[in-house]
């Protein structure tokens, strides 16, 4: 009697492909390929059965470094390329890797319809506010006063919030961390893989050359302690080391900041994070920053029915089915056609 070995657990290293990682020294591309690689350590993920699909963009190399099945595809089309291979393949863990400019400029319809048709990937966005492969345009994300080679005197345009977008696109799960956060932005991306449907993670990346410390002001580490709310589901809304915390102004309904004193909350009415709540979402991620931190975490996820899922459904039903070949090519209008006197009716 043959026994079956139970397989070898993977390191974080077995994931890691033979590929020179080919990205600027000091890009916090290399910190997000790293939680990755724990990630999918620490899930177990078989690699026969992970793909990666990318776009273009500085972004778009990371199927080369990443041990297992992947696709570098073409500007903007990696939500549509994704979506083909998942319904192909159900079985398959899929992940979409891209920039905040082939996401949200060229891709930005695709990733509007992956995320309303809830199908079941993991869609990581590197946003840097900057174009980075064809040396630092200004790209959707960017905000206004943005000095670059296509905008010299400084951006005009108001900037794509991507965790917005993603949530009046209808997506199920929207969640934000930052690159450096090694061990915040692992267990996003747990979350973010354990979620059935399309899951959206917004990760803020550092673009040394191009656009170097713009997310300092809140991610730096300095500035993060009191700068970035950790949202947590069932938790109350605190952060500055417990010091400051958040509640609804039910008259104006808005959010509001309130002092929080030796960690006391009991009488204060403070918000308690509900990832289920679409509307406290949006005000989270819609928060001024300056007057308000930046939330970090899930910020929302609410599970449904996911499209490959239907679309399987549908299959086997049809396959149910006997059809008659001349009951349908009959049916409907028909015409006879003949000849009469040379003539065709």
């Amino acid at each position: 009697m043959n026994v079956a070995s139970p397989p070898e657990k993977l390191t974080p290293k077995d994931y890691a492909s033979d590929q020179e990682v080919r990205w600027c020294p000091g890009c916090g591309d290399y910190a997000i390929l790293k939680a990755m690689t724990k990630t999918l350590a620490d899930i177990g993920a078989s690699r026969e059965k992970t793909v990666f699909i990318s776009g273009i963009g500085c972004a778009a190399r990371f199927p080369y470094y990443v041990s297992c099945y992947g696709f570098h595809t073409i500007h903007g089309r990696a939500p549509a390329i994704a979506t083909g291979i998942k319904l192909a393949n159900p079985e398959l863990d899929v992940w979409v890797i891209g920039g905040d400019g082939d996401m949200l400029s060229i891709g930005g319809n695709h990733t509007l319809h992956v995320l309303r048709r809830n199908v079941d990937l993991q869609i990581l966005l590197f946003n840097n506010e900057i174009y980075g492969l064809t040396k630092g345009q200004y790209s959707p994300t960017s905000r206004v006063g943005t000095r670059s080679p296509s905008t010299p005197l400084g951006s005009l345009d108001n900037p794509v919030s991507p965790t917005l977008f993603a949530l009046g696109a209808g997506a199920r799960f929207v969640a934000r961390s930052v690159d450096t956060l090694q061990q915040h932005l692992p267990v996003v991306l747990k979350r973010a893989h354990a979620h059935k449907g399309a899951s959206f993670v917004e990760i803020f990346q550092n673009c040394i050359v191009y656009n170097d410390a713009v997310f300092d002001e809140f991610a730096g580490k300095k500035a993060a302690p009191d700068a970035l709310l950790w949202v947590e589901h069932g938790k109350p809304l605190v952060y500055a080391g417990g010091t400051k915390g958040l509640r609804l102004n039910r008259e104006r309904m808005a959010l509001e900041v309130v002092p929080v004193e030796d960690g006391k909350t009991d009488d204060l009415d403070l918000l308690v994070h509900d990832e289920t709540n679409k509307t406290v979402a949006q005000m989270l991620l819609d928060m001024p920053f300056g007057a308000f931190p930046v939330a970090m975490g899930v910020l929302y996820c609410n599970p449904a029915p996911t499209l490959e899922g239907a679309v399987v459904e549908q299959r086997s039903k049809a396959a149910g089915r006997k059809r008659d070949l001349n009951a349908l090519l009959s049916k409907g209008e028909t015409w006879t056609v003949g000849t009469t006197a040379g003539a065709v009716s």
